[in-house]
């Protein structure tokens, strides 16, 4: 697994930044208006507005919370899955990569 972002929360969600080889973008996590159960809980907009991606609020079998997070660009050869956990040492959130898409 690979950490791909560092992120804060904020009062509307979070704030961090993207790298990846491809990727090295700014970007926010904003609360979703949720149309159905289906829907994600935050979709992921860059600094200019541009929707990245989506993420879910999911529940780990050890019972932490945690945001499933799939990220899509032209730039990528494929689609990003990632799941976006919280360090409880520094209380800052980090974005770790994974291959499948069950991340978290």
């Amino acid at each position: 697994m690979a950490n791909i972002g560092t992120f804060t929360k904020n009062d509307n969600g979070f704030a961090g930044t993207v790298r990846t080889l491809a990727l090295n973008v700014k970007v926010k996590l904003v609360p979703n208006e949720k149309t159905n159960e289906n829907a994600p809980d935050f979709r992921i907009q860059t600094g200019g507005g541009y929707d990245l991606g989506a993420a879910w609020k999911k529940t780990s079998e050890a019972g932490r919370d945690y945001l499933s997070v799939t990220l899509d660009d032209p730039s990528l050869p494929a689609t990003i899955y990632a799941g976006l956990i919280e360090d409880e040492d520094s209380g800052k959130h980090i974005l770790i990569w994974s291959r499948t898409k069950s991340a978290g």
